[in-house]
């Protein structure tokens, strides 16, 4: 061992090596000095346990693979073709293409997110997006902020802060990373006073538990599970009337906020915000990536006298979205005005997406991994939409299964790609949903595939 370490080259003898200039030319001296000090540390632990002493060239290859690492821009831009939707873990609702084009504008150069051009004077941030959320949802003033829970919590703050707020027992759930909805709620300083059972809650249930430092009513949707069987719960409207008649706001968290009537696509209905607001909520919060198809944001709508408060809470600054967010939202949002979501959002566009086209581009695909050597067949299946959103819906799709010796070897093989591909595994074989992979995707993906 010891003879093996002594045989290691110096840092400097190593910028000596031929590959090093073209590395210094791109990473520069000082990043790459550091990527030369790591692989020959990581040479060291392989020595101690065994191993021999790696040549010059091995560690100049270590080095440049440890650069390209730490430069490539993160999160990366993968190709998803697991089938689900609204994928949380691949970064939720992709994108339209005004969407980012809104995001380029804004980036690339200044702009007038708290200036008003009209009169030359300082503007509001929200001026835009609210009169665009109002347009769209039919309530009286809007709000964004950077999530829905920032959302929620913000409005707690505002309206209840020392005071109770009553939800159902039922509707204190945990969200994805553990985070539960209670413990999240509490940080507002607003005590929760549970009412009813995990499965049935009356309207007798609040009307008994409300007293005068009762601050609000909280319907909190279960957008990632469901309760089935012998249930009850009350529905949005009782709940607005009996805030009205003892002058108690509601706040409804939906969640996902699908501003398109799910039933239409074959799926389970999904709450809308709309609805909420018709039905008497003094606030309604939702994500902006999920079903709505836009950036990751946390949107307030309702009553101007309740949404008011909460743009002049301090809270408000350290929550609040910014000009990329604000950009892509308000792009997002004037697809819904223009009634052109369906085919340029590309959430609703990948679920309104007919049956026979996914059909045509499977055959397609398996027509063209067959050309390449490459065994497969167009399989039926289902896929899910996700993200928090209508659990155990699916969507019923054709795959393409891949036929190969080890299909967990191939997912792997595909996840380290450039760009990386993530495929789902079912029945033993790789499968790919064409449904969830953008139409300039397919080439790549193919090719991938095919490597």
């Amino acid at each position: 061992m010891t003879e093996a370490l002594a045989r290691l080259p110096s840092v400097d003898s190593l910028l000596g090596h031929p590959r090093s200039q073209t590395l210094v030319a791109l990473f520069g001296h000082a990043l790459t000095v550091d990527a030369f000090r790591e692989a020959l540390d990581d040479a060291r632990r392989e020595i101690r346990a065994g191993g021999d002493a790696p040549a010059a060239d091995v560690l100049a290859d270590a080095a440049g693979k440890k650069l390209s690492e730490w430069t490539t821009p993160r999160p990366h831009a993968v190709i998803n073709a697991t089938g689900v939707i609204i994928h949380t873990n691949l970064g939720r609702a992709p994108l339209s293409v005004k969407a980012n084009e809104a995001m380029w504008d804004v980036s690339q150069s200044y702009s007038d997110l708290e200036y008003d051009l009209e009169s030359g004077e300082r503007g509001h941030r929200m001026a835009a997006v609210g009169d665009l959320l109002c347009r769209v949802t039919g309530a009286e003033a809007a709000l964004v902020v950077n999530n829905n829970a920032g959302a929620v919590l913000l409005a707690l703050i505002a309206h209840a802060s020392g005071r109770e707020v009553v939800i159902s027992r039922g509707q204190l759930v945990e969200i994805g990373g553990g985070f539960r909805i209670p413990e999240v709620l509490m940080q507002s300083g607003a005590k929760l006073v549970e009412v009813g059972t995990t499965n049935r809650t009356h309207r007798r249930d609040y009307e008994a538990a409300l007293n005068e430092d009762t601050a609000a009513i909280l319907r909190a949707h279960s957008s990632n599970f469901r309760v089935v069987g012998f249930t009850a719960e009350v529905s949005i409207a009782e709940l607005a009337e009996i805030g009205r008649s003892r002058g108690i706001p509601v706040i409804d968290d939906l969640g996902s906020g699908a501003l398109l009537d799910t039933a239409a696509y074959n799926l389970m209905h999904e709450p809308m915000p709309q609805e909420s607001l018709a039905a008497g909520a003094a606030l309604v919060c939702f994500s902006g990536d999920k079903l709505l198809g836009g950036p990751q944001a946390g949107i307030v709508i309702g009553q101007k006298k309740y949404v008011e408060p909460l743009k002049r809470h301090p809270l408000a600054r350290a929550l609040r979205a910014d000009k990329l967010c604000l950009a892509a939202l308000s792009a997002t949002l004037t697809h819904y005005l223009k009634r052109e979501a369906e085919c340029e959002i590309p959430v609703w566009r990948m679920i309104s997406m007919p049956l026979d086209e996914i059909a045509k581009r499977a055959k397609q695909w398996a027509r063209k991994l067959h050309q390449a050597g490459i065994e497969a067949q167009v399989i039926e299946g289902r896929s899910t939409v996700g993200g928090g959103s209508l659990p155990g819906e699916t969507l019923p799709t054709w795959l393409v299964a891949v036929e190969c010796d080890s299909p967990d070897t191939l997912a792997a093989r595909l996840r380290r790609n450039d760009p990386p591909v993530v495929a789902r595994i079912e029945n033993g074989r790789l499968v790919l949903d064409p449904r969830t992979v953008q139409i300039g995707e397919e080439k790549v993906l193919l090719e991938a595939v095919a490597a």
